[in-house]
């Protein structure tokens, strides 16, 4: 087994984006991170353009045509915002806006200004032309937010770029999205070892480790962007149909997958449903693994062929609902 390896990291995405390989490459780091900074360049919505941005700015007026690389996103955005029970919103954008949660300024709106963004958050009313790629937002003040899917869509062509220069074992981390390429040399099982963050804890400390191989492993949670206010917590998963921050026990999900794209969309999924009825909808998705991490310290795991999971927390339980 080797035990050399070279990483790399710079702050974009509004995260610090590290890639490990197992050769130096300067090469494919290069092109890495300059794919990066075009993706995000297209797809952000914290800057005034982008081509989302564009769309956006079009709100109510004309609709706007997007390269064939945003229409694919915002095409997928829009199905996984259209599934039943769906917690995954593209149209959630003025409700972020208003909220400002992670960022400043943040405070408990007035319910008539939550009312008035939700009207304007309605995914359905999107209007998409494949022929022409244009994108239509009918109603102005809508806005289109890729936030919630665009690490994993960008980590996936990340892996793409490296198989162009002949990489196929390195891992991807875009901050709460890890996605490994191929097996580990580090390990006997040829497994990464992928540190579980504890909640509301410094970064160093973790609850368990995930091992996995050639997958994704996309966590979500109400202690990464929060605040606080009259002894209340507010945090940045927005329930789509009220307005106000998803309340259930859930502190935290994990969704391990084949691609990042999917452990974006079903992490916010599985979230909003919470661990019974995400336990269930996993029943129905047997290609996705989740770990749930509940208010009361229970671990729960599921479809775990996928990965292996090794407590570290002894103050949480586990339990296995294969």
């Amino acid at each position: 087994m080797t035990d050399t390896s070279f990483t790399y990291s710079q702050q974009l995405m509004g995260t610090t984006v590290s890639l490990q390989l197992l050769t130096e490459n300067l090469q494919a780091v290069a092109a890495v991170f300059n794919t990066i900074k075009a993706l995000e360049t297209r797809l952000t919505v914290n800057r005034d353009h982008s081509e989302v941005m564009s769309v956006n700015h079009a709100a109510g007026k004309h609709p706007v045509i997007v390269s064939d690389l945003v229409f694919d996103l915002i095409t997928q955005a829009k199905q996984a915002s259209l599934l039943p029970n769906s917690n995954f919103n593209f149209a959630i954008g003025p409700l972020v806006k208003l909220w400002k949660i992670g960022f400043s300024g943040h405070t408990v709106p007035a319910a008539d200004a939550i009312a008035e963004k939700l009207s304007l958050s309605n995914p359905s009313l999107i209007e998409l032309n494949k022929h022409d790629k244009s994108v239509y937002l009918p109603k102005a003040g809508m806005e289109i937010d890729l936030g919630a899917i665009a690490k994993g869509y960008i980590a996936d062509i990340i892996k793409l770029v490296l198989a162009q220069y002949d990489i196929h074992q390195a891992i991807i981390n875009c901050g709460g999205n890890v996605l490994t390429i191929g097996c580990s040399p580090f390990t006997i099982d040829k497994h990464w070892h992928i540190g579980l963050k504890k909640p509301f804890a410094d970064a160093s400390s973790l609850l368990g480790i995930i091992e996995v191989q050639d997958k994704s492993v996309v966590t979500s949670g109400i202690y990464e962007r929060y605040f606080m206010q009259n002894n209340q917590l507010y945090h940045h998963i927005i329930n789509p149909a009220t307005g106000y921050p998803l309340d259930n026990e859930l502190e935290s999900i994990t969704v391990i997958s084949d691609n990042s794209l999917t452990g974006d969309i079903y992490s916010t999924i599985l979230y909003g449903l919470g661990s019974q009825k995400g336990l269930e909808e996993l029943n129905r998705r047997r290609h996705i693994g989740a770990i749930f991490v509940t208010k009361d310290k229970n671990i729960i795991l599921k479809s775990n062929q996928h990965f292996q999971f090794t407590l570290l927390d002894n103050s949480y339980q586990v339990c296995s609902k294969n």
